[in-house]
């Protein structure tokens, strides 16, 4: 309960009791918990293979999200990962945003109606369904529609089945709600399978659909409704928790909104093409500062295999082991006063994010490096531009957004703003 009420609080508070290491008495083996970026570089490198992602994620996803990239290891994780990339390259990622920036406009402009100057609007739900709209057109190459709740309350099912506290599907309760939220996803990509792999067109579910290794190797139908459902999630919450995140800091930060606002006007571009991505330098920082300071996923974990030892302490086989991203990106000897929002902190004067290898980690490291972190940066940037150009957006004085910080975070009154039309 601590740990959700303040999680930062609380594991700086343990490790000012306990020092960087600690274990606690949870599940069935306990866990040990790893503070700092050495733990993080130690745990995620796994250079002598005694941590498995795998069995880590098992107890929250496996019954939800089976064959998700992320919870997989070795020669599978490999295999997976090769052909997958095909999805991910530069001119696949090109078509993406070509696809992308005329469905943002349209979905940004019906938030408020052409002759209304301002209004209140509860933005997570606003930018959720926009980021599942895409996800839909992108990924799955598929107008919703009438669909676009069911899925909706499909995937956000099955990513509160992650800690569901019952871990049994009895009926009315969380995990219950997970595994029919799964059948669903399924149901729905099953049925669009055949003509998916018929005809190869520019969406994500077609290209895993065709896509093949240097090896030749290729999907079975299981794997790509797997990676399709987890992708979709991932595409689509994480992002809309991080547009969350930089709508809030920049309502707070209003000189900073109008500083990124006139470096989109000065672009002379209403919508972002692919070459523009690293031109915006201040949008680029303040992305990033955002996932700095609430990281989608605030900690990540991992099942110890085989005895090992970090820093002289003995981590034994059949031990969870729990790091945590956002305490590293909060840590002083790391970040110069970490809990101010400063984008500038990563501009190349200063590079704070240049400090250690592991300072910056909102997508993992090693191996397990989150596949989709490109696609991610170039839809936030995208839909920021257009947001940046449109609107001008400020919260009620003294408002201090609470977060739910796990599975994954956002806030727990939707967010609400007051919009104004610039245009």
């Amino acid at each position: 309960m601590a740990m959700r009420k303040d999680l930062v609080g609380h594991l700086m508070a343990l490790e000012k009791t306990h020092g960087p290491i600690w274990r606690i008495a949870i599940g069935r083996g306990g866990m040990i918990s790893l503070l700092g970026p050495d733990a993080l570089e130690f745990v995620w490198k796994n250079r002598d293979g005694a941590f498995s992602s795998a069995r880590g994620w098992e107890p929250y996803i496996g019954r939800v999200f089976p064959g998700a990239i992320m919870a997989m290891d070795g020669d599978e994780h490999r295999y997976q990962r090769r052909i997958m990339q095909v999805a991910f390259r530069k001119p696949a990622l090109r078509t993406y945003l070509a696809q992308m920036s005329p469905a943002i406009d349209v979905g940004i402009e019906a938030w408020m109606p052409a002759t209304t100057r301002s209004a209140a609007r509860q933005m997570f739900p606003l930018l959720k369904q926009l980021t599942l709209d895409l996800a839909a057109s992108v990924f799955m190459g598929v107008e919703l529609g009438r669909s676009a709740k069911d899925l909706n309350r499909a995937f956000v099912a099955t990513v509160a089945a992650s800690l569901a506290i019952i871990r049994v599907p009895i009926p009315g309760l969380t995990m219950w709600r997970g595994i029919r939220g799964r059948e669903l996803l399924v149901k729905r990509f099953r049925a669009l399978l055949p003509e998916k792999r018929r005809n190869h067109t520019n969406d994500f579910f077609s290209e895993f659909c065709h896509a093949q290794s240097e090896q030749g190797e290729r999907f079975t139908d299981q794997e790509i409704i797997d990676h399709m459902i987890f992708l979709m999630m991932a595409a689509h919450d994480t992002t809309t928790s991080t547009l969350t995140t930089m709508m809030y800091l920049l309502a707070r930060h209003p000189e900073w909104q109008e500083r990124l606002r006139a470096k989109a006007a000065a672009l002379g571009k209403a919508q972002l093409e692919y070459d523009d991505l690293d031109r915006l330098e201040d949008l680029s920082w303040t992305m990033r500062e955002a996932l700095r300071l609430t990281p989608p996923l605030t900690s990540m974990p991992r099942m110890c295999t085989k005895d090992t030892v970090f820093q002289g302490y003995e981590i034994p086989a059949g031990m969870m082991v729990g790091v945590y991203p956002i305490h590293v990106h909060y840590m002083p000897s790391v970040w110069t006063d970490p809990t101010r929002f400063d984008p500038e902190r990563f501009s190349p004067e200063r590079q704070e994010d240049k400090r250690h290898a592991f300072a910056w980690v909102p997508f993992g490291g090693g191996a397990h490096m989150c596949i989709g972190q490109h696609f991610a940066t170039l839809q936030v940037k995208a839909i920021m531009h257009q947001l940046l150009l449109r609107y001008r957006w400020s919260i009620a004085p003294g408002y201090v957004m609470p977060y739910q910080l796990v599975p994954i975070a956002k806030p727990k009154d939707g967010l609400q703003v007051t919009l104004q039309r610039l245009n």
